[in-house]
């Protein structure tokens, strides 16, 4: 008569039930990961100098508006004043510079120097040169108000030389946009 506990038999038997405990374990449904705590950032009040024009488009006003942000560094401080500049202004003896509805430009800082990464929209726009440098100039003067050296344009993220009759290929300064 055989043997019913051989050592053979023994392995194969616990190396069945090891098996039997890994496919449950590997059919187990994964367990469901905690949902992170909401923490509400405190929005700090800042003002900021945002820039229009006047309605025959021949010079810059500015306009004191107060921002939101969550963090004071100067990249969340421009962003926040380029969203306010498409927006539009408040008064009415103020013009806008790009319609209603316009998404804001996305603003990069390194260094002194601002990057600004304008949507593909604002090649539509044909505003004529005087028109396109007074876009261009509120920008830039919205964003040097209190700090920078220049501004570099792109458009939809590509370097682009002009934006319809104006250069872009060089960056933009206080000076260039002084006389408006």
């Amino acid at each position: 008569m055989r043997r019913l506990f051989s050592l053979f038999n023994v392995i194969c038997a616990a190396l069945l039930a090891a098996a039997v405990l890994a496919y449950q374990a590997v059919q187990k449904p994964p367990a469901l990961p905690e949902a992170p705590k909401l923490q509400l950032a405190e929005r700090t009040a800042m003002k900021v100098q945002v820039y229009f024009t006047d309605p025959q488009v021949r010079t810059l006003k500015a306009e004191t508006r107060t921002v939101q942000v969550t963090q004071s560094n100067p990249r969340a401080v421009a962003q926040a004043a380029l969203n306010v500049w498409a927006a539009g202004p408040n008064s009415s003896a103020n013009l806008a510079v790009v319609p209603a509805g316009t998404a804001a430009p996305k603003v990069y800082l390194r260094g002194t120097h601002y990057y600004v990464d304008l949507p593909a929209a604002y090649a539509n726009l044909r505003y004529g040169a005087s028109g396109e440098r007074m876009l261009l100039c509120t920008l830039t003067r919205t964003l040097l108000d209190t700090r920078g050296d220049d501004v570099s344009f792109v458009l939809n993220g590509q370097p682009v030389d002009t934006l319809g009759q104006i250069n872009m290929r060089d960056p933009f300064t206080r000076q260039d946009c002084a006389d408006e």
